[in-house]
């Protein structure tokens, strides 16, 4: 969720071309019932463990996408669409670990390592393919933030095409996102 403590976070996501969306997650945020997101045993900003690294190229991981929970969609939600997006990656243009759509109105947890619901559909990461793509930050390099979201659509679950990157996504995205909720999670090697 996005909090006043956590306006860096906000900062950043706005500039990866969100502001519009973030604009009204934002005022949800403050709402007594507020659409929420957390990572189970994890508290925004926390440092992931090293099982939810990438496991090729050295980065020491298992490639375990990190459990997700989040509640009070708001009403008229038909679907959810799910993004894990790594700012500080590439140099600062970003890295996208995980672009996950068509997520049911009845879902409202990924478990860890999970495979993706049935009836989703997994849009294309970093490697071209689909599927989470765990962190992997330069040795030595600052930990880098892991920016999740979650967006609460009034699209059916399958009214966007497979295989969509997240800049894609987010185009066809535009007009229907009833409201959005993130966290950011931190990884470092």
């Amino acid at each position: 969720m996005i909090r006043r403590a956590n306006r860096g976070a906000a900062k950043r996501l706005m500039s990866v071309g969100l502001g519009t969306m973030l604009g009204f997650a934002a005022a949800q945020g403050y709402a007594a019932d507020a659409f929420t997101l957390t990572s189970p045993s994890l508290a925004d900003g926390g440092t992931l463990e090293s099982s939810h690294a990438a496991s090729a190229n050295s980065c020491g991981g298992g490639n375990v996408s990190p459990a997700l929970q989040w509640r009070n969609a708001p009403a008229g939600t038909k679907s959810y669409a799910v993004t894990i997006f790594d700012p500080d990656g590439a140099k600062g243009l970003g890295i996208v670990h995980w672009v996950l759509y068509g997520v049911a109105p009845s879902i409202t947890a990924l478990n860890a390592g999970a495979a993706a619901p049935p009836g989703s559909v997994a849009g294309t990461n970093r490697t071209g393919g689909p599927g989470y793509y765990g962190p992997c930050p330069p040795v030595g390099d600052v930990p880098h933030h892991y920016v999740v979201q979650v967006y609460a659509l009034d699209l059916a679950p399958d009214a966007l095409p497979a295989g969509l990157t997240r800049d894609a996504l987010l185009a066809a995205m535009k007009d229907h996102v009833i409201a959005a909720t993130s966290t950011v999670l931190r990884y470092g090697r």
